[in-house]
């Protein structure tokens, strides 16, 4: 019996279809050509990949305060609280920047600095953060409590919606343009 005769003409062994195996040489290797063990674990390979991917975007759980996207609008305007939109300045010109919010982009090197002069040196007052989702705000929230602010409040809903609620967008409340020179 050929290899020809056992495979298909996409599972052939690479040594050509011309090598004959035995019954025995077949059971050795598990009827298994390489070809099909490598596509395998690309498929794992890209799972795994997707898996991790999707567990990035879910945001850690802060047991600080949380607004929604309403509440933080008027205490913002209020001035009950400091808004903060963490996103970079690429997302505030694309979908705008929340009425009576600062802005801050989260991945500067000086963000503490430039928190505390938006802020003050008050690390008890307090401060609402705001992103897309709500993932990165969730983050930063954990980090600023770590660093001994003692009110930062997370707004989940984040600009675009996430499943705590539809969003600063969805929900029709006011933004502004962002600055030009901003990035």
């Amino acid at each position: 019996m050929t290899c020809t005769d056992t495979y298909p003409w996409y599972a052939r062994p690479h040594d050509g279809p011309q090598t004959s195996y035995t019954d025995a040489q077949q059971r050795e290797t598990g009827g298994m050509s390489r070809a099909r063990v490598l596509i395998g674990l690309a498929f794992l390979a890209v799972a795994a990949a997707l898996m991790a991917y999707r567990v990035s975007l879910i945001p850690p759980d802060y047991v600080g305060g949380k607004l929604t996207v309403a509440e933080a609008h008027q205490q913002a305007v209020e001035g009950n609280v400091v808004l903060i939109d963490i996103r970079r300045p690429q997302e505030w010109r694309h979908t705008g920047v929340p009425d009576g919010a600062a802005l801050l982009d989260m991945r500067r090197d000086d963000f503490e600095p430039a928190l505390a002069t938006i802020v003050g040196p008050d690390r008890s007052r307090p401060i609402a953060l705001i992103c897309a989702r709500g993932v990165r705000s969730a983050r930063l929230a954990l980090e600023l409590t770590d660093a001994g602010y003692t009110n930062i409040i997370d707004v989940p809903e984040g600009m675009l919606g996430s499943a705590a609620g539809p969003g600063w967008l969805d929900a029709g409340l006011p933004v502004n343009s962002a600055p030009q020179e901003s990035e």
